[in-house]
């Protein structure tokens, strides 16, 4: 709830549409790309739903902090892994500001920085996370391979 003025009044109709299922809920949101073309594409919360849980895609997702060492760390790495698979058509290699950005969907869990996540086209809902591996290009191709539902590309040997 965001009103300008608060009072009874506001509070009541507050109370009455939340009771009748009329609210939207307010997700924090830096404001959408205009340019979104690089070879990592840039999510905010407005649109998680219709990049992260399209399921036409597999998406790599990394959520990030700004101040965060290990992400700065990690942000060369995955500008090539982006690099890598930006001719797939039905991969998306994406990042998202965590900080900065509501994460809508309660099965992509953030609890550090940077947390990575595959979600396969047809089970957005049971995403796999990077987890135990180092996080360089050799070991998160691996871990795409792995997960990925369909790559144009053959397989290389690591």
């Amino acid at each position: 709830m965001e009103p300008e003025e608060f009072d009874s009044d506001v509070l009541r109709q507050f109370v009455l549409a939340f009771k009748k299922g009329k609210l939207k809920p307010i997700v924090k949101s830096q404001p959408v790309p205009k340019n979104n073309k690089g070879p990592v594409k840039v999510v905010v919360g407005k649109t998680f739903d219709t990049i992260v849980m399209d399921p036409k895609n597999d998406v790599l997702i990394e959520f990030y902090a700004p101040w965060c060492g290990h992400c700065k760390k990690l942000e060369p790495v995955y500008n090539e892994l982006g690099k890598k698979y930006k001719n797939e058509k039905d991969l998306i290699i994406a990042k998202m500001d965590a900080t900065a950005n509501d994460v809508t969907n309660d099965h992509y869990k953030v609890e550090g920085f940077p947390t990575i996540y595959f979600a396969p086209k047809h089970k957005k809902n049971n995403p796999v996370k990077f987890e135990g591996g180092n996080r360089d290009l050799e070991h998160l191709s691996k871990f795409i391979e792995e997960h990925a539902t369909k790559l144009s590309r053959t397989k290389e040997e690591l």
